[in-house]
């Protein structure tokens, strides 16, 4: 009688967790007669194909489920998705062989059932003590991510039907759906079903295949321009089960502390069981397990190469130029100390390419053009790559050939056959770059956009084609691409894969690597300081190239005359319809937007290191920002805005007589400039479009709340009133348009309006600072004025009062106005 008090606070915690059991009667201790056995998993699975592995799997295809025989409970492992068969479209971007989330999970049983959990990696305490690691796991949510029966059990081993958890939407496909605006769509259970027949297992990976169809309201643009039936999108859904990484005895290799100036990516998680005068914030550098078999030599063969396999559904040329620029790589690991480390190979025939052991570079067909990208899945734990998997989009290859084509004009009667070939040669130099720059995502590599700084530094930058004017004043595309890696790549290789011992040792030497690339002026950027319109790194450049933005920008610009006033119908090969003419006009008529772009970034610019404290106080790195020289940032300005002149905007005769509208069962679509004149190309768009490309960049929010404080810091540099009194100098205010233009006066005039309407906008938006907006609409008000002392006649004269009219009463009343959409610019990226 002693322990009876005792059964009250325990079925008072059952019933708290919703667990209280039902009463027991003395005759219910007894099992019944009638109680069946246990059901024993070769009972359950006879008759069945058995698939031994990482975890045991039977198929049942006659039932068309799978049934996994798990073990290891409260053993965690990956769970990942991928898509064998997809949607085709860069817009929704559910592209064949894409991967999903990478997850951590394990099993757990429950009673009779079987639960998947998803831990949560961001929060840990990597400590021996057993306690405070429970005590950060208890303080943060798991996820219960699926479950079912236990259908039989044998040695520890818990017999389950899998197939409702590969029937759901675990690639989240209906969400990327809803989030391109394609509508609500769901998975029709009816019409879904699990490839058992596709399953396999392995000792280290378990891969499972369902298809899935979405039915949905099929009115969307994207899903009509792909899916056989846009109400009804089947696709497949690989689940991947993959062991953890396990650590070796004898093993040299641990994880790398990440460090900004690294130039790779990181992962991290808060660690609680960090000492207190530590930063919880842990990150460790993404890379492969990369050993010497001779840790002391200082050049050695490696315990297992990193091998990369291209697809073979890659069609000659281009599956060559595929492993030819993926190979690049080998020469830095061989510098950075790594014999035969790292080799590309075509996929082996009957070899799954989706199968998780093997790094993929997959080429993918979609109905438009679009980016390629490479992903990195990685131990969340330690930043060991598990797999790379790279998409390369086969669109982007015939992008640059109508570049080039558009450029060199090379199908005239008497064009020599190697100017023809010059295009081709062009696009398999870009794909063969392209091939190493995406291997080097998934090797863990960040893009750096500063690299072309140093002309060739890096195939992680993103590269303009390399066009000049050879000596007769012609196009000269010989050498639009580099080739091999640059000294920025021998370096990230050397940094995150070098071996340089552990502790203090490796701390030194890695300070000592970083220290000698800031010493050879290696610059670096990413994608948070430079994709924005209104970025402020001046050398952080997409698709730019050399060492001088204004030089560049000059000589980008002779070109891009020089490819107009020899512009005609010999950019099209004989078989294409003349209608295509306007499609290769958009690239030489926009050559410059990339580089208008940099010339942008100095005005209110200035550069930054990524860095850390101890290399600031070593020297190895600069505190703060550096701004642009005022002089550099006035003699950008004026580049810039010279573009919003008629002189610039305007196409000369030879282009305007030549274009002609798509001929019947062709169209325009987004490559094409915008029209409002039906089915005639539009001069005045082109003009809008051009203006708008420049407009954007320079009235940015970001930029001009820049310009003012660097002003009001230093009244030596350029401030709010110079940057529009310039603007509006170059467009309302100008002189007459020379008579020479065509339809100079109207192109000014088109792009005029494209200024205003972006000035209200730029007061529209609510992210200047309010000191800021006062100057901007002083400077509106002074505009009004001039506008209504200067009414000039004809056209000019009704559209300076209209547009006096409109910013008063805007001024006057924001609610009075209804603000214009700037007008659409043509895709350039990706190229």
């Amino acid at each position: 009688m002693s322990g009876a008090p005792a059964a009250k606070p325990i079925l008072l915690a059952l019933l708290m967790a919703g667990l209280a059991p039902v009463a027991v009667h003395a005759a219910d201790q007894a099992p019944a007669a009638n109680t069946p056995a246990v059901k024993q998993i070769a009972d359950v699975t006879r008759g069945l194909q058995p698939q031994p592995g990482f975890i045991d799997v039977w198929r049942d295809t006659d039932k068309g489920r799978v049934l996994l025989a798990v073990g290891a409970l409260e053993q965690p492992f990956l769970l990942v998705s991928s898509l064998p068969y997809a949607l085709g479209s860069n817009d929704v971007g559910l592209d064949r062989a894409q991967p999903g989330e990478v997850r951590m999970v394990h099993f757990e049983k429950h009673g009779a059932r079987l639960f998947l959990v998803q831990e949560n990696t961001n929060y840990a305490a990597v400590s021996p003590d057993r306690d405070e690691r429970a005590a950060v796991r208890e303080s943060f949510s798991n996820s219960v991510l699926w479950s079912g029966d236990i259908l039989a059990s044998d040695n520890e081993r818990q017999l389950v039907d899998f197939s409702s958890f590969l029937l759901a939407d675990r690639h989240g496909i209906a969400a990327r759906l809803a989030g391109a605006r394609q509508g609500a769509y769901a998975v029709d259970g009816a019409r879904s079903a699990v490839l058992a027949a596709e399953a396999k297992a392995f000792p280290d990976n378990v891969e499972l295949e369902s298809l899935l169809t979405f039915a949905g309201p099929g009115q969307a643009e994207y899903v009509r321009q792909v899916g056989a039936d846009a109400a009804s999108l089947s696709m497949r859904q690989r689940i991947s089960m993959v062991r953890l990484p396990q650590s070796e005895a004898g093993s040299a290799w641990h994880p790398r502390v990440y460090h900004p100036y690294s130039g790779g990516f990181d992962t991290s998680y808060f660690d609680f069981a960090t000492p207190l005068s530590h930063s919880i914030d842990v990150h460790w550098q993404v890379r492969h397990k990369l050993e010497k078999t001779d840790p002391s030599a200082a050049v050695s063969p490696v315990k297992k190469p990193i091998v990369y396999y291209v697809d073979r559904g890659a069609p000659e040329p281009v599956r060559s130029a595929l492993i030819a620029g993926a190979s690049w790589w080998a020469t830095a690991f061989e510098k950075a100390g790594f014999k035969d480390a790292y080799r590309v190979e075509l996929l082996p025939e009957g070899v799954d390419a989706l199968d998780i052991r093997y790094n993929v570079i997959t080429w993918v067909h979609r109905a438009t053009r679009g980016w390629s990208y490479g992903n990195a899945l990685t131990d969340p734990r330690t930043g060991q790559i598990v797999r790379g998997a790279v998409t390369l989009g086969s669109q982007r290859v015939r992008q640059d050939i109508l570049i080039a084509e558009a450029l060199l004009a090379p199908y005239g009667k008497s064009t020599p056959a190697e100017q023809q070939q010059m295009a081709e040669k062009m696009a398999l130099a870009r794909l063969r770059q392209l091939a190493a720059h995406e291997v080097g995502h998934t090797l863990g590599f960040a893009h750096n956009f500063a690299a072309s700084r140093m002309g060739n530094g890096s195939v992680m930058d993103y590269p303009h084609p390399i066009v000049k004017l050879n000596a007769r004043g012609e196009v000269d595309l010989s050498n639009a691409y580099g080739v091999g890696v640059g000294p920025w790549d021998d370096y990230i290789v050397n940094y995150i894969y070098g071996d340089f011992g552990s502790g203090a040792q490796e701390l030194a030497a890695l300070a000592k690597l970083r220290g000698e690339a800031r010493a050879a002026g290696m610059l670096y950027s990413s994608d948070q300081d430079d994709r924005a319109p209104g970025a402020s790194h001046p050398d952080g450049l997409l698709w730019d190239f050399g060492p001088d933005t204004l030089k560049t920008w000059d000589q980008l610009g002779a070109v891009r005359q020089r490819a107009l006033q020899t512009f005609s119908v010999d950019v099209l090969p004989d078989a294409r319809q003349i209608g295509e003419l306007e499609a290769r006009l958009v690239p030489v008529f926009l050559l410059q937007r990339y580089q208008g772009e940099a010339l942008a970034r100095l005005i209110g610019g200035g550069d930054f290191d990524y860095t850390s404290a101890g290399d600031v106080k070593a020297s190895i790195a600069k505190a703060g920002i550096r701004v642009t020289p005022a002089d550099v940032q006035r003699q950008a300005l004026s580049r810039l805005t010279d573009s919003l002149r008629a002189e610039y905007l305007a196409l000369p005769a030879n282009v305007l007589d030549v274009l002609t509208p798509p001929a019947a069962g062709y169209e325009r679509n987004r490559e094409y400039f915008a029209t409002r004149m039906d089915s005639v190309f539009d001069a005045f768009s082109i003009a809008e479009a051009g203006a708008a490309q420049t407009a954007g960049f320079l009235l940015d929010a970001g930029r001009i709340n820049r310009v003012a404080w660097q002003h009001a810091r230093d009244a030596k540099q350029p401030g709010v009133q110079e940057v529009l009194a310039q603007l509006l100098q170059k467009t309302w205010k100008r002189e007459a348009v020379p008579a020479n233009v065509i339809g100079g006066e109207a192109v000014q005039l088109a792009a005029n309006w494209v200024v205003a309407d972006s000035l209200l906008n730029l007061l529209d938006g609510g992210k200047l600072h309010p000191q800021v907006t006062a100057e901007v609409r002083q400077s509106m008000r002074e505009l009004v004025q001039w506008l209504q002392k200067n009414p000039d006649k004809g056209v000019t004269a009704d559209s300076r009062k209209q547009a006096a009219d409109r910013i008063s009463a805007y001024l006057a009343d924001e609610r009075s106005i209804k603000l214009r959409a700037l007008p659409v610019v043509p895709p350039g990226a990706p190229i």
